[in-house]
Parts: C-alpha cells; sequence; structure tokens
C-alpha cells in the first residue's frame, strides 16, 4: 500500500471520528436540555440557577411572578425557607390565593407598618419619606368582655393621613367574635367604616387573648375559632377587599390553635413572629407554612413616630391604588390628641392651686404647646380625668390639658405653694410612689411599657408592648397617677393601669 493511500484511510478514519464525537456531543446536549427544561416546568431550578444564587445572580421573584422560585433556590443553597407546609408537603402559590385586587397584584417584596391608637398622633410625612410602601391601619376591635364594636379612634385619620402622601393602605380589625353570626357582624362594620378609603392591601382578621378565662371567647374550640375566622374572612372578600388572617407563629405551626391547613389554602396568612432572623425579611422566614405577609418586629423605629411600631414585609405588592367604593363626600377628620390616655368625664369647676400651663395637647413635651395660664382664683370646667394624671378643663370658650395634680375643686383655697419635689414628681416620673404587689396581668387591648411612669416627657421612651394574651407580672401600682410598675423578658417597665386586666 502506497504511502499516499495510508495518508487517506488516517484522514477518512479522523474525519468519522471528529463526526461522532460531534453527533454525540450535540445529543448529550440534547438529553441536558431535555432535562432542564422538564425541571423547570415542574417548578425546579437546575444546578445552574442555584450557582447563579450563590454569586448573586439568581432569579428575581418580581420578574418570575412566584415567590416559591425564589424559596426553592434558597432551600436547595441551604436555606431551609420554603412556602410549603410540612404537614402536608402542598405547594401554596400565594398569588393563587383569593382576593379582590382591581389594579393587579404582583409580587413585589414591599415593606410597612401596622398602627392604632396606641401609636399617637403620627407624622405621616415623615412616614412616607422613610420609603414605607404601605400600612395595616387598626379599624377598631370588639370589647373582649363586654362584645361592644369599638372604632379605633384614630383609624380615620391615620388612613386618611397616609392616603395623603402617598402610602397604599391596608387594615384589620381586633374581633373577640364567639359565632359566625358575630365574625359577618365584624366584617359589615369594617366594610361599611373603609367603604370612603382607598383600601389596597388586604383586609385583616386578628384574634388573640382566647387563652384567657375572662375573655368571652374562650370557650370556643379551635374548629369554633377557625370556622369563625373563615366566617370573616368570606364576608370581607364578597364585600369587594381581599382577606387577610394573622395570627402568631406558635398558634399557626402544626394547626396549633387554629386550623391553619385549611386556611391557607384559601387565603393570605399574615404571620407574627418576633425571631430576630433579619437576614431573611426580604425572602421569608424559616416557617413551614405559608405565609404572604411577615411581622418580624415590634420594636421597630420609623421617622414619624414616637416609640416603637410594628414593622411588616409582604412577600407581594400592587401595580397601582384601589378607589373607595364609596366616592361620596367624606369629612375631614383630626387625630385624636387623648389617644395616649383614657380620660373619664366628669363634671366640676376648679381652680389651680397656685398657676398652672393649659395646653392644647395632654403633654408636657415639645409636641404641645401652651395656650394659657390658669392662676388661683381663676375658674375653669373641668370635663374629664385621665389616671396618667391629666384633666381636660374649658375656659374662656376653648378646651384645655392641665396637670391633674396643679388643680383643686376648692374654689376658695388660697394660693399653695408647689414644692420642688412635687414638680419633679409630676414632670419626670422618678419619684412616683408605688404600693408593692403581685399580680399576673395582660394588656385589655394592647398597652406601651415604658422605661419610666410618664408618657409627657421627652425622655420616657416606649421599651416594648403588651398584647392582649401576653402577660406580665405586676409589681406596683399608684393610684393617685394610675402607673403601674411590671415585670416583662427580665426589665422593670412601667404602664398606665387602666389598659391592664389581671388574669384569673
Amino acid at each position: 500500500m502506497s504511502k499516499r493511500s495510508t495518508k487517506a484511510r488516517k484522514r477518512a478514519i479522523f474525519s468519522a471520528a471528529v463526526i461522532s464525537g460531534a453527533i454525540i456531543f450535540i445529543l448529550m446536549i440534547v438529553v441536558l436540555l431535555g432535562i432542564f427544561l422538564k425541571d423547570t416546568d415542574n417548578g425546579n431550578v437546575s444546578e445552574e440557577a442555584v450557582i447563579r444564587e450563590i454569586n448573586g445572580l439568581a432569579l428575581n421573584p418580581a420578574e418570575s411572578g412566584n415567590i416559591k422560585i425564589q424559596a426553592t433556590v434558597e432551600a436547595e443553597a441551604g436555606d431551609p425557607q420554603v412556602f410549603e407546609t410540612e404537614e402536608t408537603g402542598a405547594d401554596i402559590d400565594i398569588s393563587q390565593l383569593l382576593g379582590a385586587s382591581t389594579v393587579g397584584e404582583n409580587s413585589n417584596v414591599t415593606y410597612g407598618i401596622d398602627v392604632s391608637r396606641f401609636q399617637g398622633t403620627i407624622d405621616w410625612k415623615q412616614v412616607a419619606e422613610s420609603g414605607i410602601d404601605f400600612v395595616m391601619v387598626r379599624l377598631g376591635y370588639r370589647d373582649s368582655q363586654s362584645g361592644e364594636i369599638v372604632a379605633d379612634t384614630n383609624a380615620k385619620y391615620n388612613m386618611q393621613e397616609a392616603e395623603k402622601y402617598g402610602i397604599k393602605i391596608g387594615a384589620y380589625f381586633f374581633s373577640t367574635a364567639v359565632s359566625t353570626d358575630e365574625a359577618v357582624e365584624e366584617a359589615n362594620w369594617v366594610a361599611d367604616y373603609i367603604s370612603q378609603y382607598p383600601i389596597t392591601y388586604p383586609v385583616g382578621y386578628n384574634c388573640e387573648g382566647f387563652q384567657l378565662a375572662n375573655n368571652r371567647h374562650y370557650r370556643l374550640t379551635k374548629d369554633e375559632r377557625s370556622n369563625v375566622a373563615v366566617a370573616y374572612l368570606d364576608r370581607i372578600l364578597e364585600a369587594g377587599y381581599t382577606p387577610i388572617f394573622y395570627a402568631n407563629q406558635s398558634e399557626l405551626s402544626g394547626d396549633a390553635e387554629w386550623n391553619t391547613s385549611e386556611i391557607q389554602q384559601k387565603y393570605k396568612v399574615w404571620l407574627a413572629w418576633y425571631n430576630g432572623d433579619t437576614e431573611s425579611i426580604a425572602t421569608g422566614p424559616a416557617y413551614g407554612g405559608q405565609c404572604a405577609m411577615w411581622q418580624y418586629t415590634n420594636q421597630g423605629s420609623v421617622p414619624g413616630i414616637n416609640g416603637t411600631v410594628d414593622v411588616d414585609v409582604a412577600y407581594f405588592g400592587y401595580n397601582g391604588t384601589e378607589s373607595a367604593k364609596n366616592t361620596s363626600e367624606r369629612a375631614n377628620v383630626s387625630a385624636d390628641i387623648e389617644a395616649l390616655m383614657n380620660f373619664d368625664p366628669v363634671d366640676e369647676q376648679v381652680t389651680a392651686k397656685n398657676s398652672t400651663n393649659l395646653r392644647d395637647k395632654p403633654s408636657q413635651g415639645s409636641d404641645s404647646t401652651v395656650m394659657l395660664t390658669l392662676e388661683n382664683g381663676q375658674i375653669a370646667r373641668r370635663t374629664a380625668t385621665s389616671e396618667s394624671g391629666w384633666s381636660r378643663v374649658e375656659y374662656n370658650g376653648g378646651t384645655y390639658y392641665a396637670v391633674s395634680s396643679y388643680l383643686t375643686t376648692d374654689l376658695s383655697a388660697p394660693k399653695q405653694e408647689i414644692k420642688q419635689e412635687e414638680l419633679v414628681s409630676d414632670n419626670s416620673g422618678f419619684k412616683t410612689k408605688f404600693t408593692d404587689c403581685n399580680d399576673t396581668v395582660t394588656a385589655k387591648e394592647i398597652v406601651n411599657l415604658r422605661n419610666k411612669p410618664s408618657v409627657t416627657d421627652e425622655d420616657s421612651v416606649v421599651v416594648a408592648t403588651l398584647s392582649n394574651g401576653e402577660t406580665a407580672v405586676r409589681t406596683g401600682i399608684n393610684t393617685e397617677y394610675g402607673w403601674s410598675r411590671v415585670e416583662y423578658n427580665g426589665q422593670i417597665l412601667y404602664c398606665v393601669s387602666s389598659y391592664l386586666m389581671i388574669v384569673e
């Protein structure tokens, strides 16, 4: 055989090998591509996606339209957070839960707060400038003993001002309904109350304190309690709003206190869990159930709010803002300047023991203004008193607030000299005297726990909040000024006594 023919044979063999290798390579690519597409169709994410997540290039849930995709990526990358129930293993796509949005729900992560009258008068302009996307406003509550439905005195003001500054509004109601009929009554009251406001975010059902024997819903079974909640949520949906169910992690997990596995298949869940895991805020807590909104702290600090506030993250957003269902003209409302105090009505004439300032608000802080000074011998009419040490008075056609201990009903009493110690006691709270006691207490609804017994001092700071159902030990009480000293989470704190009740 010639050298030329031998070279030709080698070239032919080499060409065949190259072609065969190329075919094999193409077949491998096709097989791998098929596997990848199959996995993607099944809602899984490939190993490449996990690598991209590690490198900061993962799929963005806001672009994918499905939060579970991001959760799966993180689960495969070692993060245990998934949006599915550990008990049943059923996938829950929160975008498919029942809602009534007409402006289009999306999968953006949005940040908000939830507020009530216990935040006092909020500067909503500052809140908006802080970057808050939405607010969940407490509308009211059903009294845990009398069963009366009571409006939150700052609810309409908070909705009005949030709308004014472009913050999207959601809402919730604090329920103690003991029947499905009462739940529907609450939902109807809520729907009517919010009808003139642009409610874009969900409308929530909040039920706490049912473990306490003196609460009217104490004897309900888990099934009865869950049926009541669903009746409320169903009616809210019928009224044209998106429902959401609120409870804490220990009550929800494993269907401990609610039929969670049933409720979460139909409605969004608003999870309260202060686990300190701030690293997972943008993606969700390491919780086995459905979590559309997470209340991750009650110790938030937001410009425009004096003291702490609950902060929430929602794993959804909206493409626009809803219109009010009732477009008739609504009244402009003012903030409830008595929101942080309970005033009991009286009708009596008073004068100053010496002289006392009459203020526009029951506060000696920078947020209040001295309008007039009442001198001994000048007569005012006191219309209400607060256990926190303030009086509401009418004088010369105006309504003002004065420190109660500076007033007397003895209109002929001579001018008294006010001791410096008394001034310090009224202004600072440091000299408030407490009678020792030992009571287990909870909040009637919710109460601020402060570092000192005063709501007027600028350096009186809200350290924590006590909600109905949570307990603290009251170690001292002052009946003159209406303050309690309590032990809570290892701290000695102070709160207004009228907001507490004894746990039997």
